[in-house]
């Protein structure tokens, strides 16, 4: 498939609105749509965009089965969707908003696959933050999902609390989260749920993407994957999620 021409069509199609251009339904592979997404992201930063760093989708082992799919899928992150912690959001442009609760890990240091262990991901953390992705449903995401990564898997912001340094033997699989949602609980996990410790999401991250050439970079941010399902945010809603031992991140969607 000549893969600057599908880039160019998904390019034109988001130029008119259209996220999930339907000429493209059931004909990508996921390696295409890998290619596609990357080809995206260089003719955004051409345009002016700044990359600011990677996330990681599809850590769970069950949400891989439900959508027949043997790893994780990754996107990119830009400099416009960083936002901080109590931010309020006009949710009046979006198609469908979002939130998934997860670390957002800051790199020391360049990691570069491939051949990335666990604990060579862990000894290239600086830190951490405690963060939401807020995610954006552009389309039907279990029925294309090829077209999806190929968008940015669900891409559109997210929200990061202050950084905190890391232990050189801290347990991020031990990290327990708490989700607020207008003052209600609705969830608790741990850091084991992404593919048993979220280093071992950053160490998939960096080998898969040496299949295409590109590395992580010392200080950008990964977004290591959901630690909970995903939950929708509505006009006036306010989530909070508690990272126990590493603090606590807000969103506010302004009433409607």
């Amino acid at each position: 498939m000549d893969i600057q021409a599908i880039v160019d069509d998904f390019w034109a199609s988001r130029a008119r609105g259209v996220y999930y251009p339907p000429q493209w339904f059931d004909k990508l592979t996921l390696d295409v749509a890998c290619r596609v997404q990357l080809g995206l992201l260089d003719k955004a930063v051409a345009a002016g965009a700044r990359q600011v760093g990677w996330k990681v989708g599809l850590t769970a082992a069950a949400i891989r089965e439900q959508f027949g799919v043997h790893e994780p899928v990754f996107g990119y992150l830009l400099e416009e969707g960083r936002l901080d912690s109590g931010v309020e959001l006009d949710l009046s442009t979006w198609q469908g908003a979002g939130f998934e609760n997860e670390l957002c890990l800051r790199l020391a240091r360049p990691l570069r696959g491939p051949g990335v262990t666990v604990q060579q991901a862990r000894a290239a953390l600086r830190g951490c933050h405690p963060a939401m992705e807020l995610v954006e449903n552009r389309g039907d995401f279990s029925a294309q999902l090829a077209v999806a990564v190929a968008d940015n898997v669900q891409q559109r912001a997210f929200v990061i609390g202050p950084e905190v340094s890391l232990a050189a033997d801290a347990d991020l699989a031990a990290v327990r989260c708490t989700v607020d949602i207008n003052g209600t609980e609705v969830a608790q996990a741990t850091g084991d749920a992404v593919m048993g410790d979220p280093c071992a999401s950053l160490a998939w991250l960096a080998n898969k993407l040496a299949e295409y050439g590109r590395g992580l970079e010392a200080g950008q941010y990964v977004m290591s994957g959901s630690f909970t399902r995903q939950f929708p945010l509505r006009p006036g809603d306010v989530a909070q999620t508690r990272f126990h031992g590493i603090g606590t991140v807000t969103v506010r969607a302004r009433p409607a």
